[in-house]
């Protein structure tokens, strides 16, 4: 396959991808809709034009099998939207289900099942023929027989639907100039949305001229008429009023839903389609808001980010030129105007940086959305009633890391469901609604983004997951023992360990959540645990917002220097020996009122004096912190802030730990990058944990 084929094939899938997401997302509205008895049938349509634009595009290029369930899609969406076909949870649970085949055809996974086409076509045929029986009446509304006569079926639907509910009919006429129509119309239809549900629009027969056009459109409301007016007829000359009750003009001659429409009457105003200008304006407002925006290869971010870093450590080397410049008087001239070039490119260049970091950039919700429909096919495969809320949605992280937290996200989800959230029945017994929640909840924390993952379950026994530790070898019960509570939940992350009684198709086979911590870690994040039986659990997720370009302190640890991410670096002290005090054999600080442990990265990396090397007279201590982790960095000098650019170590050091990778300081020097989350979590054993307790307790 060319370059070129491969380039139009990423493309495809991009677009398709985010097709699917929007579907997921409004699939997961209407199922809300569903239950509380209020489906919008707006976002049917919505949805059916989803599934329609894929269809069109997996055929041009290519795509059998992807167009195929578009297709089988299409038709029982038609069938939905214009009421041929009752919204249920079973048509809901065929729609998500071709959501799945949609998603499993176009990530062509090796481990997911092939998908049984004949099969998920059969099951839509069967909901299609049992068709519900449309009321083929208009009621009592005198309608112009050219307006009923040009009407798309699912418009005919809509105007029936609305009359069978007894909702009023208006008609609007205003005026709108042809050179802001498309955005007037849009205008149009946000404020029309919360009052109104627009049934059709068409040029008039009347008015209008060369810059300008009459539009005439039939809208159903059960709000007054003065408050439609006030927010919608609010251009000079625009007329609305109800539509006039009467013997319909046009009930003899339309036909039942599903009969062709006969062809509208030729006239010199609406010859030549009469309502396409309107149609086609709206089509071409949303091509013209597409070609704003370009989709890149994050591959393509990856090396314009790298260019950036190159170019910060230019930076870094212009100014140690700069210092040297100034030491000297004979060239304070020379020193003066470097120094003004210098601010003017740090200056740029720190907006070059932000500008492609935000590019990078992607909300939270990509990932919510596909977590809600899992949420609600786990939860129904296990007969449980789940209800899923999301906060700070549009929270924003580093594209790289989105893709990588969906696995993690929804393990821990599947073990909500599986282990936490009760059946409906045990939680009515218990005094808990029937219906479990699982809250998503994300937020910015300085250059942090934490996602927090709760339920209102059973919680977790802290003793069965001792025991289970214990039986495997992980503690011994001599230290078991003498756990909190605290602690022996954290067990939970240890390997093979587990609280399960049973093992199901989801959990309960000693593998999954120091899975989950390894994942996390590797994104250079923490993740935390909190549980009350009876009550619930809650897991938090700590993670730069960034893997790219960062901004770090330079230390030196006998002579050799390191880099610690400023994301974790809450300050820097000078050590006084005289404040070392042990505690169950760990060194500590008490540092305002609290005690800190510290770690000496000189014995860590066990790093002895280069013979001849100068013994450093002082010593730092760090503050690294991540999530509700705290230690203390001992280092022999601090050499300042710098932005840098974390390379991979080679396969033979790729999985060393503690060090994140390496970078160029741009004088010569390549030097390591530490892996603070893995040095926390190494270094911070239970033992920490409980002279903190102590400490406190005193």
């Amino acid at each position: 396959m060319s370059d070129v084929e491969d380039g139009i094939r990423d493309e495809f899938v991009a677009e398709a991808q985010e097709i699917i997401e929007l579907l997921s997302r409004d699939l997961l509205v209407l199922d809300h809709g569903q239950k509380t008895g209020s489906p919008d049938p707006e976002l049917i349509n919505s949805v059916f034009r989803g599934v329609h634009t894929l269809k069109g595009i997996a055929g041009m290029f290519g795509f059998g099998d992807l167009g195929e369930v578009s297709h089988v899609l299409e038709d029982l969406l038609d069938n939905l939207r214009l009421g041929r076909v009752e919204l249920t949870q079973e048509v809901l649970d065929v729609l998500f289900e071709g959501i799945e085949v949609l998603q499993r055809l176009l990530t062509s996974a090796s481990d997911a099942p092939a998908p049984n086409l004949g099969v998920f076509r059969a099951q839509v045929d069967r909901l299609v023929g049992a068709k519900v029986e449309a009321d083929e009446g208009f009621g009592p509304y005198q309608l112009d027989e050219g307006v009923l006569s040009v009407l798309t079926e699912y418009e005919e639907h809509r105007l029936r639907t609305n009359i069978e509910q007894g909702v009023p009919l208006y008609r609007l006429q205003l005026s709108f100039g042809l050179a802001s129509i498309d955005t007037d119309l849009e205008d149009l239809k946000a404020r029309a949305k919360p009052l109104a549900e627009i049934i059709t629009y068409l040029p008039s027969m009347e008015g209008g001229d060369d810059d300008s056009i009459e539009l005439e459109v039939i809208l159903a409301s059960r709000v007054a008429v003065e408050e439609l007016r006030e927010a919608l007829a609010d251009r000079p000359g625009a007329v609305l009023e109800p539509v006039a009750r009467g013997r319909s003009t046009g009930a003899k001659t339309i036909p039942p839903p599903g009969a062709v429409a006969p062809a509208a009457p030729a006239h010199p105003a609406t010859a030549a389609p009469p309502k396409a200008p309107a149609r086609e304006v709206s089509a071409d407002s949303l091509s013209m808001r597409v070609a704003k925006t370009v989709r890149v290869d994050i591959a393509k971010l990856d090396h314009l980010m790298n260019v950036v870093g190159e170019l910060a450590i230019v930076r870094s080397a212009v100014g140690k030129l700069l210092d040297r410049v100034r030491q000297a008087p004979e060239l304070r001239g020379v020193g003066a105007e470097l120094h003004r070039i210098h601010r003017g490119f740090e200056r740029h260049l720190d907006e070059l940086q932000d500008g492609i970091l935000d590019v990078r950039m992607v909300p939270l919700g990509q990932t919510f959305d596909r977590l809600g429909r899992a949420v609600r096919q786990v939860a129904r495969e296990h007969g449980k009633e789940v209800r899923l809320l999301v906060s700070g949605a549009e929270t924003e992280v580093d594209k790289l890391i989105v893709e990588e937290l969906t696995d993690p996200l929804l393990h821990i989800i599947r073990n909500a469901i599986d282990h936490g959230i009760e059946r409906a029945d045990a939680r009515e017994d218990m005094g808990k609604p029937k219906t479990g929640s699982l809250a998503l909840n994300a937020y910015q924390k300085g250059n942090h983004v934490v996602i927090e993952i709760e339920d209102d379950g059973a919680g977790m026994n802290a003793d069965l997951i001792l025991k289970s530790a214990v039986d495997r070898g992980a503690v011994s019960p001599e230290a078991g023992n003498e756990m909190a509570r605290g602690e022996k939940l954290g067990l939970i992350f240890l390997p093979g360990v587990s609280t399960a009684t049973e093992i199901t198709d989801l959990s309960g086979r000693g593998v999954g959540m120091d899975v989950v911590k390894t994942h996390i870690a590797r994104l250079g994040g923490v993740v935390d645990v909190q549980s009350e039986l009876g009550v619930g659990t809650k897991f938090t997720i700590t993670l730069p917002i960034t893997l790219a370009i960062i901004s770090a302190l330079v230390v030196r640890v006998v002579g050799r220097a390191f880099c610690i991410p400023l994301t974790v670096v809450q300050e820097a002290l000078l050590l006084d020996p005289l404040d070392v005090r042990r505690v169950e054999g760990r060194e500590v600080i008490t540092l305002r009122g609290a005690t800190l442990p510290i770690c000496r990265l000189d014995r860590l990396f066990q790093l002895r004096p280069r013979p001849g090397e100068h013994q450093a007279s002082k010593e730092y201590v760090v503050v690294t912190s991540l999530g509700q982790k705290r230690l203390g960095l001992v280092v022999q000098g601090l050499e300042g802030q710098q932005d840098i650019i974390i390379k991979q170590l080679g396969p033979s050091l790729r999985d060393t730990r503690g060090f994140a990778g390496a970078t160029d300081l741009g004088d010569q020097r390549v030097v390591l990058v530490l892996d603070a989350p893995s040095i926390l979590e190494d270094e911070l054993t239970i033992a920490d944990v409980r002279i903190q307790r102590t400490e406190a307790a005193r």
